[in-house]
């Protein structure tokens, strides 16, 4: 795609996108207008499209700010291809998709923003999209949705649960990687979980999932989810994982339960005969909200090249958490718990420029961090973290 045709596809998308409400403006309209002339493919979609219309215009966003990247952008649409694979969807769906975008997105132009050659760059655009997206889907041989029965529910916080399922055949990811998840309670409403373990021969995997206030899937997740349940899997996603290179020493930051994937790596790492130094952070509101210390003290005890940091940004617990020991809990192997935002506490520590970098858990930690981090001169090619939606 020359250069040309990605600035048409990226001025007219910011255009759009720049207008009061007009993300939420051009999600509206493209479901009002996939949904009129191709009734058949409402019942793909869940009853409550909030979320959906949220990450409709962020995974579209996403896409346009990386046409000139196909090294990342190629991959991750061929992921969410084998990803689609899960609703059924064929080609005629995705045809109909880029039909209803594209009229959605020149009705919000205007006819002179939106030229006969405005028009020729989306179909490009849109066709790349969903052409890497077939392929992928077509040529792609696992199952397009596991099973997991949940074999352990475990609430660690009145808000966080421990889910352990077993699925009905083992799945092969990366670990740091993560997937799609639907529970019985919620059809169609589909949520990204990040297991906390890495892949392995009995087909188990850990979600730690916090309910979010107000939220459809994970108050049900947390609150209600029974051992005997059937959960639907999608394929894995992501672009974290376990670097091949065991020199390249390494920063990881996590926060809540966005240490799930980091700690997959780690146990990943451990099974190795050699590893790079690796500083660990993990940050929450709370000293509770460090709910897996014990792991990672056992990890930093048998791991010389793991050093973890706990930080929180209060110095004692919530009112309503309950703990029935009447000392702290003491772990091996950590550094004492420093108070603070994370993102600062760990650019406090300097550049970090000889280390590759990982963030994970909730956009605005990520990004706080993240600029936190540059401004403290870690190279923004350092830094990793998976797409913020």
């Amino acid at each position: 795609m020359d250069s040309r045709t990605v600035a048409l596809i990226r001025t007219t998308f910011k255009a759009v996108a720049a207008e009061e409400g007009g993300p939420e403006k051009l999600a509206r309209s493209f479901y009002a207008i996939l949904f009129t002339e191709y009734p058949h493919i409402r019942d793909f979609f869940p009853a409550a499209l909030d979320a959906q219309r949220d990450r409709l215009v962020k995974a579209i966003a996403y896409a346009v700010d990386r046409l000139e990247e196909p090294d990342r952008l190629l991959p991750f649409l061929a992921q969410l291809g084998r990803d689609h694979r899960k609703y059924g969807v064929a080609a005629e769906h995705y045809a109909a998709v880029c039909t209803s975008l594209k009229s959605a997105l020149e009705a919000y132009a205007g006819t002179e923003m939106w030229t006969d050659e405005v028009d020729r760059a989306w179909d490009e655009g849109i066709g790349l999209i969903a052409d890497t997206m077939i392929g992928a889907a077509e040529k792609e041989t696992t199952p397009p949705v596991w099973t997991g029965t949940v074999i352990e529910h475990r609430e660690v916080l009145r808000n966080l649960a421990i889910v352990r399922l077993r699925l009905d055949q083992p799945m092969q990811y990366a670990a740091g990687q993560y997937m799609s998840v639907q529970i019985p309670s919620r059809p169609r409403m589909w949520r990204y979980l990040s297991p906390a373990i890495p892949a392995n021969a009995n087909g188990e995997l850990e979600f730690h999932i916090r309910s979010v206030t107000g939220g459809w899937v994970s108050p049900a997740m947390v609150g209600h989810s029974r051992v005997g349940e059937q959960w639907l899997i999608g394929s894995p996603l992501g672009g974290l994982g376990v670097p091949r290179n065991t020199r390249r020493k390494m920063l990881m930051i996590g926060c809540g339960t966005g240490i799930a994937p980091l700690r997959a790596q780690l146990m990943a790492m451990a099974a190795r005969r050699s590893n790079p130094k690796v500083d660990l952070f993990v940050g929450g509101h709370y000293p509770c909200d460090l709910y897996d210390l014990e792991v990672l003290s056992q990890l930093a005890c048998a791991n010389k090249w793991l050093t973890v940091h706990p930080v929180t940004e209060s110095i004692d617990n919530p009112w309503w958490h309950f703990d029935s020991s009447e000392e702290p809990q003491e772990f091996p192997g950590l550094r004492p718990r420093v108070v603070g935002q994370i993102g600062k506490i760990v650019a406090g520590h300097g550049s970090w420029e000889d280390r590759d970098v990982q963030i994970v858990g909730p956009p605005s930690m990520v990004q706080t961090t993240k600029f936190r981090l540059m401004a403290a001169g870690t190279s923004t090619q350092n830094i990793r973290h998976d797409p913020l939606f």
